[in-house]
Formats: structure tokens, sequence, C-alpha cells
């Protein structure tokens, strides 16, 4: 609903602005706001470790619902069934190992960028009862599912134990819903990033003390928690060896120390640790570099670690300017780099054997492939990538479906988000899983890959949407996207937020705007360095210059009057349209600024925190009452945003730390 009011006010505002009335009418019935609206998503996709079967979820115009698959055939089936929009989420999807049960979290705001207040859950539909985050689940081979407990993040061992997450603090239930749920064991830290052992017998989790974090080993009621290594770090992605003899996991220094330049990138080196799982020896494995290049990446995944084969840790690492997987022998030695080349690697998952990674990168034959993902797969000791689909669409978030099949999340320019699957082995054949829902594909403007190079030099990418129907000159409109780590596509977007940003861009093409959605500096795609430029944000807004430099490029284009240009974007692309029609009305004519950001004094103020809380005390949460310095949200298999929370001071109420962009940095960003 909120969705809808706002598109259908920011055609209305540009309308006025540009006066759009004065238009030419297109041929035939354009694409309406109800119509773009109606898409679907699919919000995760999940495999079971030792079955030939997939879940997901889909979204239709708000009504949600989870989906299974199993191969051979691989034909969809439908678990639960609403048919109704109550705003509830369905996230968290999660199969036993075995593959005969999975558990979903239904309720939540998993990317909110702050709880709301008194942490309650969404309710948009004024329920007497109050919304609950809960674990839900089922057999695979049929029965209604059950609610089991309240709780998120869940894990589910290899002897069907599920564990979850409540209140910061482990908690376990049977899986089937028979009994009541009881915390599993008491930790002083918040409690987050489960991992079972392969035996199903040890948990591996993290345990968060404010400024650092342990890696802590649960092995039984009547055995001590085991803290690997510990130290002032903070330690997080805990991974297991095959045999369940050693744990790795990631470090970074911990919080605190001289403060560092507010306006000024600085350097966050990160290791890569392997402990016994008995907790009697640690080594370093590998040490990034103490240089920008050498910080955590901020894309999905953040490190991305895994163990593979031939007793190897695979990484992911930016020391090229890119984020690329390395892999490094688990005694330790030199990183090998596997896919190099100037492209990002993102969504990456290991095949069951662990010989593999598979993954999507911004690369391929295709013009325009920079704004694309295409599916990829490479050995963990060679650099030897595999292409494994190619083309003008987008595919992505894979997963090893086994009997020789990757399922991913595929879309293009006008199909929306559906599942299909692809041979492991070799060939291009792309087959649907799920049928498509019906949409108005034919209405849909193919949009273009362009560039044009800023005042500095830098070259921008953007997609430019315009209608071919004749020569008379068009209002021209600028998108900018929020994040600001993000990169909009020649498609459907990853995250439903963006895909409803690309639905209204299409809405307004197809009624005669000419649209250019800006990559600006500051997003993700085009290397570290264009992530990270200097005097951007608060230092001097100097992505800026992209969005200008993209509107007189706008301007020239045949086919649009230069004297109407608007702008319009939410969040982070709220702040630079109010900036735009503050520093420049003589080119931008009308903005429609959707939830922007634009006083940041308060989140200063609680950055720096009191005068005695600065150089000379520990950070502590005085300022921000229970709430950490540096949170966490999601986690390896959920990948939820981690926003940006030493410089606002805010978190989430669940789950583990650093996901996706923006994991560390100290620089404001602002998430949407």
């Amino acid at each position: 609903m909120f969705q809808a009011f706002s598109t259908a006010a920011l055609g209305a505002s540009l309308s006025a602005g540009l006066a759009a009335s004065a238009l030419a009418a297109p041929t035939g019935a354009p694409l309406t706001l109800k119509e773009a609206l109606s898409y679907s998503f699919v919000t995760g996709i999940v495999s079971a470790e030792h079955a030939d079967r997939i879940a997901w979820a889909r979204d239709v115009e708000g009504v949600r619902n989870v989906w299974v698959a199993a191969g051979p055939t691989f034909e969809a089936r439908q678990v639960t069934h609403s048919t109704a929009d109550d705003g509830q989420e369905l996230t968290w999807l999660t199969f036993s190992p075995d593959g005969t049960r999975l558990v979903w979290v239904r309720g939540g705001d998993h990317d909110a960028n702050w709880p709301a207040e008194g942490h309650l859950a969404p309710d948009p539909t004024a329920s007497p009862e109050e919304a609950k985050v809960a674990i839900w689940g089922g057999r695979i081979d049929g029965g209604a599912p059950v609610k089991i407990a309240d709780g998120d993040a869940p894990a589910v061992s290899s002897k069907n134990e599920l564990i979850f997450i409540k209140d910061h603090q482990v908690w376990t239930a049977p899986i089937d819903g028979s009994g009541k749920a009881e915390r599993l064991f008491f930790d002083r830290g918040e409690d987050g990033e489960l991992a079972w052992s392969p035996g199903g017998t040890r948990l591996a989790f993290v345990s968060r003390r404010g400024d650092h974090a342990f890696v802590g080993i649960y092995s039984g009621k009547d055995r001590p928690i085991v803290f690997l290594n510990p130290s002032t770090g903070r330690d997080a992605s805990p991974v297991w060896s095959p045999d369940g003899t050693r744990i790795a996991f990631t470090r970074r220094p911990g919080e605190g120390g001289p403060p560092e330049p507010l306006l000024a990138d600085t350097p966050h080196p990160f290791s890569i640790w392997v402990a016994q799982a008995d907790g009697n020896a640690a080594h370093q494995v590998w040490q990034s570099p103490n240089a920008l290049a050498g910080s955590m990446p901020e894309v999905d995944g953040e490190a991305n670690l895994a163990w593979a084969d031939g007793d190897r840790l695979v990484f992911l690492a930016e020391m090229d300017n890119w984020p690329h997987l390395y892999s490094v022998p688990a005694a330790g030695g030199a990183a090998l780099l596997l896919t190099p080349g100037p492209f990002m690697v993102e969504h990456v998952r290991q095949n069951r054997d662990k010989r593999w990674m598979i993954y999507d990168a911004n690369t391929g034959a295709t013009p325009g492939d920079q704004d694309r993902r295409h599916l990829f797969a490479v050995p963990v000791d060679r650099a030897a990538p595999v292409e494994l689909t190619a083309g003008d669409g987008v595919e992505l978030k894979s997963e090893d479906a086994g009997d020789g099949q990757v399922a991913f999340v595929a879309s293009g320019y006008a199909e929306p988000a559906r599942v299909k699957r692809v041979s492991f082995a070799g060939g291009r054949e792309v087959a649907p899983i799920e049928a498509s829902t019906p949409y108005p594909m034919e209405k849909l403007i193919a949009p273009k890959p362009v560039n044009w190079t800023a005042p500095d030099g830098v070259v921008v990418h953007g997609q430019l949407f315009q209608r071919a129907d004749g020569p008379a000159a068009k209002p021209g409109v600028i998108f900018v996207h929020g994040g600001p780590p993000r990169q909009m596509l020649l498609g459907w977007h990853y995250m439903d937020y963006y895909s409803n940003a690309y639905a209204v861009n299409q809405v307004l093409a197809a009624h005669g705007y000419v649209v250019l959605s800006v990559n600006y500096r500051l997003g993700i795609g085009y290397g570290r360095a264009f992530q990270h430029p200097e005097h951007a944000g608060p230092a001097g807004a100097s992505e800026y210059q992209d969005v200008l430099s993209g509107a007189r490029f706008l301007q020239g284009l045949k086919g649009v009057d230069p004297a109407r240009i608007g702008i319009w974007g939410g969040s982070y692309g709220g702040f630079l349209t109010a900036m735009a029609l503050a520093r420049n009305s003589d080119v931008f004519k009308v903005g429609v600024d959707l939830h922007g950001v634009h006083d940041w004094t308060a989140d200063l103020a609680r950055y720096l925190g009191p005068r005695s809380e600065r150089y000379e005390r520990a950070t502590t949460t005085a300022t921000c009452p229970s709430i950490r310095p540096w949170t966490w949200s999601g986690a390896s298999k959920q990948r939820a945003t981690c926003r940006w929370r030493k410089w606002s001071c805010r978190t989430k109420s669940t789950a583990s730390c650093g996901t996706i962009a923006g994991c560390g940095s100290t620089r404001p960003r602002l998430n949407t």
C-alpha cells in the first residue's frame, strides 16, 4: 500500500512539474502502475545438504508462500497457501540436512534499517493479537505447517535438532512443534551465526561482547563452553572442517583505540584463523594487507568463508580492487586468486563435494553485462572459472540442487524473478522450475546500457529507459538509488525495494518520460575505488557530480527536452534528489524525495559520544541504551543487511554481523 501510494504520488508530482500532459499518447494502452507492481519476487532460495531438494519463498503482490521442488523432475509444489497480503515476511528457509523437514521464519522486517519502537514486529493489518517473529515448519512429504516457537535465525542439525535465536540467546524446540521451547544454554554475550558440526553433536556460535566477539563451542549441558583463541578482536563466520575437528573463522580488530578520521577512509584489515574445536590450539592462516584494499569486503556475505576440498579455505577479498574469490591451504600459505578480471563476485555458494564454488558476477560477452549478473563455477584449487549462464538476462543466488543441477533466481528486462535450473556439468540449457505468473511483459521497455564521463574523468554507468515513438522531445527523469552500496541492473533487481523502483521507471517510460537510472559512485559493481571514492558523502558529496553529469548527458540525448528534467529517489537517493534541487535548479525542474536522509547531526553526536567516552575511555553503550557500538544483522544463509551501525548507533534485533555491503565502513552510509 505504501509503495503504491508513494509511486502514485511520484507520477503525479513529476507530471505536474514537467508538464507531461503535453506528451503524445502511446499506441495501445500503456503500462499502468497497478500492472507494473504486480510482479512476482523470489525472497529466498535454499537447498538440502544431502537430498535433491530446494525451497524458496515467493511474493506476488504481497501474497507470500513457501514452495519446494525435488529432483530429478524438480516439479514445484506449494507448501503454504496464503491468499492475502498480511505483511508477514517469510525468510530464513532452512532444510534439515536430510531434506525431510523444512523450517522458516514468519514475520519481522529483516531488511529494516533499525528496529521499530519497542522492538515490535510489523503488523499492517492492525490485528488485535501482537504480531510475533516465529519459527514455522513441517515435513516435506506432506502435512500442514505448524508454528514451532517464537524466534529467528534457525539452524537444524544432522540429528534434526532445531535451534534458533531468541532474545539474543540460543534456544531449542522439538522440530515437529510437539513441545515447548527452552534456552539451550546461557552465554554472557549476544549470540548469532549458528553452525552445527557435521555430526550434529556440537554447535559453533559467535558471542558478541560489545567491542569484541568470540567464537564459542557448545557440546552439551554438562560441559563448559569452549571459546576458541579468545582475544580483543571481533571473530565471526565460523565454519567447520569436513571431519568436525577444526573451526575456521575471520578476525578483525576490536573497536576502540585512537579515533579514526571522520572524513577519510581508513584500512580495516582482517585475518583468517583455524582452531582445534576442543580449543587446545589455533593459528593464523592468512592476513590481509594493512591497506584500503585489504579491508573486509562490503558485499553480500563479506568474506564468504568456506572450508573446501583438499583442506583449503576459500574466501572473498578485494586486494586487486574487485571482490574476488581466493583460496589458501588451511595450514597457511599464499592466497591463490580464483576469479581474476574486472568484475565483482557476489552471492557465493559451495557445491556439495566442496570442490567448486558457484557464484554470480557482472561479466560476460553480452554488451552491458557489467549491469547484469550471470552464473559461474570455479574449482577451489585453480583459476579456471566456467560459465554456467549467459545472455541478456539476470541470473543469481544459486544453490546446488543435487542431481547435477544448479537452481537459481532468474529474471530479464521484462520477465520478473522466478526459480530456474541449469546443468552443472556443462551446457546452457536453462529450464524453469516454477511457472511464471501473469504479467504484462509485452508492455515493458528494454533499458539500454549507457555511460558517460564525469567532470573528474571517472566513467559512470546507467540504464536508459526510452520509448521509440517519434521525434517529439520528451521530459527526462533521473533516478538515483539508495544504499548507497547498490547497483541498478538491466532488468529486475534482486532486492524487492529496487524491483519496485525498476517497475516505477518502466511506468514512467511507458507514459512518455525518458528515464536514466544512474549508478553513481559509492555504489557496487565497478570496483572498490568506485565504491569508496574520496570526498564522498559527508566529506564533500563527490558522488553528486555523477548525478549532475548524468542529467547533462540526458539533456543531450535526441528526443529529450533539456528544459524539462526531473529527479527522484529514496533514502540516500532522496538525499541526492534534495541536493540536486538545492544546487542545480537550473537543471532539475522538479524532484520527488522519498524518505530521504538529510539531517546527520544526531548520528554524528552519537558516533562521537560524550567527551569522557572518546579516546580516554573504552567505548561503551551509555549514549545508546541497549545498543552496541557495532551491531550485526543477517547471517550467511539469509544475508540480511548490515546497516552502517558504527555511525548511526542503530541495531537490529536478531542474527549476525556483516553480510551485505557496508558492514565495517567508517563513513556514514544510509541503507535502503
